[in-house]
């Protein structure tokens, strides 16, 4: 499992993702990219850039996870909803605090798939590509709550704890075939 750290590590890696990813479209196979990592790692950044490069749609995991308590569910919902015959989820409509619509995906258009929960035990073997991102907390800390403020200062902890509980129990950083560090 190879580890890069830096920018231009992380822009030479969404390139060798990219041509990886299309290697198995021309496979036959659904080309699904899985992102993940802690809040704060560059997750959605690294995501939309994908999608960008490969111009695949972009799932992001925020628009899953049903409230502040909801990663175990998201992660359940990838296999499932997601990557399953569903082809779709449940969007969470966080300014109600209440399930919103049902988004439709195609089920055989390739996909990219970001957020922590992404990777698990069930969603690896349904990936083409599975990445894992790392930083120290003190910067993903400091970058979450630059970007969240204070509505994500005051569930930090409360997030922090279902990942460690996503973590101990899914192991995802062993499930990456690409694990990219800042």
């Amino acid at each position: 499992m190879p580890e890069t750290d830096g920018l231009e590590a992380r822009l030479a890696a969404v390139t060798s993702l990219a041509s990886r990813a299309r290697s198995a479209a021309a496979a036959g196979r659904r080309s699904v990219v899985l992102v993940d990592g802690r809040s704060g790692t560059g997750k959605t950044t690294l995501g939309d850039a994908l999608g960008a490069a490969l111009g695949w749609r972009v799932v992001h995991l925020d628009d899953v996870y049903p409230g502040w308590d909801g990663l175990r569910a998201a992660a359940d919902a990838v296999p499932r909803d997601v990557l399953g015959t569903a082809s779709g989820y449940r969007r969470w409509d966080w300014a109600a605090s209440a399930p919103g619509d049902w988004v439709s995906l195609d089920p055989g258009a390739p996909i990219v798939v970001e957020g922590c929960g992404a990777l698990s035990r069930a969603s690896a073997p349904m990936a083409s590509v599975r990445v894992w991102l790392a930083a120290d907390d003190a910067v993903r800390k400091r970058r979450a709550l630059d970007r969240d403020g204070a509505v994500f200062a005051a569930e930090w902890e409360r997030w922090a704890a279902q990942e460690d509980a996503f973590i101990a129990r899914e192991d995802p950083a062993s499930l990456a075939e690409v694990v990219l560090r800042s």
